[in-house]
């Protein structure tokens, strides 16, 4: 039997019969319409997943989030519920963290996730609020990094690269101290960032590939790349997936380019915004 049929009939002769089958129904019952709509699967991104050991365990989803998003949770839980369905058997139950700059950028209307919100599987961290810690472990305090004005930014990194220089094994760390900077000082290049803060070129990847390559141009290469999947990323999670035709345009950009594409999306309303800027920068 096609139920879904005869439910489709059913709801589009009376849609206020709904609400005969559920407790404390609305009032304008009455005004309510009925649709039988496709909702197509929109191109979801979770930024990290932590899968357990084995499928005893709980599955961690990450979300960093450092612009307001006022549907973060809808997002979050919608992401969430595709996931669990299509990789159930890998895990016996989850967990999620949000990481966000400050309590400011955090989604303020919560009516619709509420109960998502209340079951606990949520935990939002400060990051501002992890900097009275005493000895936090390098990895918060490369977190910390993110959230500095400038000039705290540039005394900070000095200090932890002083730290690590004493360490072995620490280019990788301090190569990561580097990236943060490079995206704080997006009027700088890589070179002069790292000078700014006291990185000597042996410490660096990019003496490490020239060395080995002999490709001193991987540098701005590398900045591109990853300019642009930073900024096709934002815009997926925007607007949904893009046309293949407006990926082409975004892929032909400039550094500079770019790098003002990244700052113009943060006032993007609507997809119209995103093709009207390219019309006029490509």
């Amino acid at each position: 039997m096609r139920r879904d049929t005869i439910f489709y009939q059913l709801f589009a002769q009376a849609p206020a019969l709904l609400f005969d089958l559920i407790p404390n129904p609305p009032a304008n019952t009455a005004g309510y319409t009925f649709d039988s709509v496709e909702v197509k699967e929109t191109s979801f991104r979770i930024d990290g997943v932590f899968l357990p050991p084995d499928n005893s365990g709980n599955v961690y989803f990450c979300e960093v989030q450092f612009q307001p998003d006022p549907l973060l949770y809808e997002r979050l839980n919608s992401e969430i519920s595709i996931y669990t369905y299509r990789y159930r058997q890998q895990f016996y139950d989850w967990r999620a963290v949000v990481i966000y700059p400050n309590r400011s950028v955090e989604q303020s209307q919560l009516v619709t996730v509420s109960e998502f919100l209340a079951s606990g599987r949520i935990t939002p961290i400060y990051l501002d609020e992890l900097s009275t810690l005493a000895a936090p472990p390098i990895g918060i305090e490369l977190m910390l990094l993110t959230t500095l004005p400038d000039d705290d930014a540039i005394t900070t990194a000095r200090s932890l690269i002083d730290r690590l220089q004493q360490l072995p094994d620490s280019r990788a760390i301090i190569e990561t101290i580097s990236t943060i900077m490079v995206y704080k000082f997006t009027n700088l290049t890589r070179t002069e960032v790292e000078a700014m803060i006291g990185v000597t070129l042996q410490q660096t990847r990019v003496y490490q590939d020239a060395k080995a390559e002999g490709k001193a141009e991987g540098v701005t290469e590398g900045r591109q790349t990853e300019a642009r999947s930073m900024i096709l990323r934002q815009l997926s999670r925007r607007f949904g997936t893009l046309l293949p035709e407006v990926n082409e345009v975004i892929a032909k950009l400039p550094l500079d380019k770019l790098e003002d594409l990244g700052e113009a999306l943060l006032d993007f309303q609507e997809l119209g915004d995103l093709m009207s800027w390219l019309a006029a920068n490509s």
